[in-house]
Parts: structure tokens; sequence; C-alpha cells
């Protein structure tokens, strides 16, 4: 079970490491980082850097496609590149492919969400309207083989729902469980629709 996650320029740690994390625990998984040339990436605040150990050439048929966000994921949405044109490719025999945040974006512009539900950041809704999908407001959103997680820790609940989908509820369970993932975050404030207007305006 081969997933891959491909890394770019200004993309977000968590959204990336946090799935990393829940999907490299399925039986005989291989999770790989790739991008058009292997090497190291730097993340959107540029503090943090990630080794892609695959080119794109090298990843040829994943079962799974994880494609994290970030500020970078900006500038792949903007005209064919070799990342929208490697999701096309591989999106065609993917079990299924997935994004975290605004990596929907570059789904959409891959042509893989046309009239699709789905979700992203809630600042890049209106941007993944226009990309041609339909924005929902829900955390994790499945429409057939194609999920999508909503901004960054969202990228959690999205793995283990696809560990569910490929392995079981029980495995779900047990994968939960070995990362302790019980969140009480201290306020409620985590998302728009639970947050008072001038904090929306302020993070946006």
């Amino acid at each position: 079970m081969q997933t891959a996650i491909p890394i770019f320029e200004g993309f977000t740690a968590l959204d990336a490491i946090g799935p990393y994390e829940v999907l490299q625990r399925l039986p005989d998984a291989e999770v790989v980082f790739c991008a058009p040339e292997a090497g190291e990436y730097r993340t959107d605040n540029g503090m943090l850097g990630v080794l892609a150990d695959r080119s794109f050439d090298q990843v040829p048929a994943p079962d799974i496609v994880l494609v994290p966000g970030g500020f970078g994921s900006r500038k792949l949405i903007e005209h064919p590149n070799a990342y929208t044109e490697w999701l096309l490719a591989v999106d065609a025999g993917t079990k299924y492919t997935t994004s975290v945040c605004t990596g929907s974006l570059v789904l959409a512009a891959a042509g893989l969400l046309e009239g699709i539900e789905a979700t992203t950041h809630w600042a890049a809704r209106e941007i993944l309207a226009a990309l041609g999908a339909v924005p929902v407001a829900e955390r994790v959103v499945q429409r057939g083989k194609i999920v999508t997680a909503a901004g960054v820790s969202s990228g959690i609940d999205m793995a283990l729902r696809l560990v569910e989908l490929l392995e079981g509820e029980r495995a779900a369970q047990a994968a939960q469980l070995g990362i302790e993932y019980d969140p009480d975050p201290p306020h409620t404030t985590g998302s728009p629709e639970s947050s008072p207007d001038e904090l929306v305006a302020a993070v946006r």
C-alpha cells in the first residue's frame, strides 16, 4: 500500500506530517514524499526542510495520493505544471486521491474536483469554488474516492477516515489510540463558524 505525498516549496508541515503519522501505521505501508525532482523542500515559514526522496517519475502508480496545502500551493494553480500533470496521470489508478487544507486547490487545478463537493481551509473556499469545485464547510468530505480535509489539523481526521475505509473501524481506532489523538483544545475557536467576527477578520 503506497501513499504518495507530493511536497513543494511553501507547503504546511502538519498538512503532510500529521497524516503521515497515521498512514505509516497501515499494514505493509509505504509512505513516500515526492516532488518533480528529489531533494529538500522548505515549509511555508522556511524553517523546516523535508526531503522528497523520490521524483514523480519514480512514483508512477501510488495507491493513495495525499496533497498537502500551504501558501506555496497558490503557485501550483495558476497554470498547468508538473504537479497538476502528475496528479491527473496517477489519479486514474489510485484507490483514494486526497488533500489537506489548500491541497484541494491543487486537485481542483488538475481538473479532479470539477462539480464535486470538497473542503479546504476556510479562508480559501472562494478560490476553491472559482476552480470548479463545490466548497462545503465540513472537516472531512468524501465523495467517491476523492477525500478532502479542511485546514491543517483536519488532516489527522482525514487520515483516520482513510484507515477505516482501507482496514476497518478497529484498525482506525487502534491508529487513533496509538497516536493518542484525543483533542481537548483550550478554546472553541477552531472554525470561523464558532469564532467571533473580529477574530475571523484578524486571522484572514
